[in-house]
C-alpha cells in the first residue's frame, strides 16, 4: 500500500494569505517542541541545579511514584520512558521561567509534536501530574504497538529538497508498489518521510541526487496515517482513563493549524498525532492569522527556532538549556 498524498506547501511570504506585517502583530504564542534525542549527559546536571526544574521533577517523582532523575540516569534509549518524561519536565521549566523572569504573557499556545504534552499541562487541559503519567503510558503504549507492527519502519527527516524533486522519489516508490507515508513538513524543502528500513539507503541516495541532505531517521517512527492501529490502542488504554478540560488558551494544532478551544478538541489533537502528518507552515499561518508576531519557544529546542519559516514569520524569543559552551564556562570556573 502507498500513499502519495501530497503536504501543502508553505506560503510564499509575500502572499495573500499572509496576516499583516510581523510590526502589526502583537500577540504572543508560547510554543512547546517536539522531542529531539535526550540524554542523561546533556541534561542531568539541569534537571538538579535550575531551581524551576526541580520544581517540576518533584512533581513528575510524586506522580509516578519513583525518581525520574535515577532511572533517567540509567537509560539507554534516547526516547525511553524516562527521557521523555524529562523533556516535558525540562519544557514546562522553561515555561515557568518564561512566565516568572520575562514577563511572557501568551495569547495562544501551540506545541509540535510530542509538544503536546506540555501544551496540555500549560493551557490547564490536564493537570501537571496527569501529563507526566499519559506520557508514561503512551511511552509503554507505543513500544508494545511497535514491538508486534512495522517493527522495520523509521521515519527519516531531511531537507534542501524542493516538493518537485521529492515528489519524483515518491513516484519512484509508487511505481515500484513500496509502502511509504508522508510524516511530516516542517518547512520549504524540510520533509518527513516514514519508509521501510530496507528502503532507507536508496531514499538517501535519491535525497543526495536531488540535492538534498538527510539529517536523521527516528525509530519508532512517528505521525504516519499508516499507525491509525496505534491511534486505536492509545484511546482505548490510555486516554479512555483521562478526562480532558477545555484549555484556557487557544491552541493552534500542529496538523493542520485548526484552533482548539475545547476539551474534545485537544482530545482529537493529542490522537491526530498518531496518524496525521505534521505540518508546521500551517502552524505558523494560523499564528499570523491569530496576530502573532512574537513566538517564544520553551524547552530543549533545537529545531523549531531554527527554521526559517519561524524566523522569517516572528521575532522568536527562546527559552532553553543553557548554551553548551556556557556550560563549558562554567565547569572550568568551578
Amino acid at each position: 500500500m502507498t500513499n502519495s498524498e501530497q503536504i501543502p506547501a508553505p506560503d510564499s511570504p509575500g502572499s495573500a494569505t499572509s496576516a499583516g506585517s510581523q510590526a502589526a502583530r502583537t500577540g504572543t504564542a508560547i510554543v512547546f517542541p517536539g522531542m529531539g534525542p535526550s540524554t542523561f549527559s546533556e541534561v542531568g546536571k539541569f534537571l538538579l541545579l535550575d531551581p524551576y526544574a526541580r520544581k517540576r521533577l518533584a512533581e513528575a517523582d510524586e506522580a509516578l511514584g519513583h525518581s525520574v532523575f535515577d532511572r533517567f540516569r540509567t537509560a539507554e534509549d534516547d526516547y525511553s520512558v524516562h527521557s521523555q518524561i524529562a523533556f516535558l519536565v525540562n519544557s514546562m521549566a522553561m515555561a515557568d521561567r518564561a512566565l516568572d523572569t520575562l514577563g511572557v504573557s501568551p495569547t495562544v499556545c501551540t506545541g509540535p509534536s510530542f509538544g503536546q504534552k506540555a501544551a496540555a499541562a500549560f493551557v490547564g487541559s490536564l493537570p501537571f501530574a496527569d501529563v507526566v503519567r499519559l506520557t508514561a503510558e503512551l511511552a509503554r503504549c507505543e513500544e508494545e504497538y511497535f514491538t508486534e507492527a512495522y517493527q522495520d519502519v523509521v521515519t527519516h527527516s531531511f531537507v534542501r529538497t524542493p516538493q518537485e524533486r521529492l515528489d519524483e522519489i515518491l513516484a519512484g516508490f509508487d511505481d515500484r508498489g513500496v509502502w511509504y507515508d508522508i510524516s511530516g513538513r516542517l518547512d520549504a524543502g524540510f520533509h518527513m518521510l516514514s519508509v521501510r528500513e530496507g528502503e532507507l539507503d536508496g531514499l538517501k541516495a535519491s535525497i543526495s541526487a536531488a540535492g538534498g541532505y538527510s539529517m536523521y531517521s527516528m525509530r519508532p517512527p512517528v505521525h504516519a496515517a499508516a499507525f491509525a492501529a496505534l491511534r486505536r490502542k492509545a484511546e482505548e488504554e490510555v486516554f479512555a482513563s483521562y478526562r480532558l478540560a477545555d484549555p484556557a488558551l487557544p491552541v493552534v494544532t500542529d496538523q493542520d493549524g485548526t484552533v482548539v478551544r475545547d476539551a474534545a478538541g485537544m482530545r482529537t489533537m493529542m490522537l491526530d498525532t498518531f496518524d496525521r502528518p505534521i505540518h508546521w507552515p500551517s502552524v505558523v499561518r494560523t499564528l499570523k492569522e491569530l496576530g502573532v508576531g512574537t513566538v517564544c519557544v520553551t524547552g530543549p529546542d533545537n529545531l523549531f527556532h531554527r527554521l526559517d519559516l519561524t524566523k522569517d514569520s516572528f521575532e522568536v524569543v527562546t527559552v532553553g538549556l543553557p548554551k553548551k559552551r556556557a556550560r563549558e564556562r562554567e565547569r572550568r570556573t568551578r
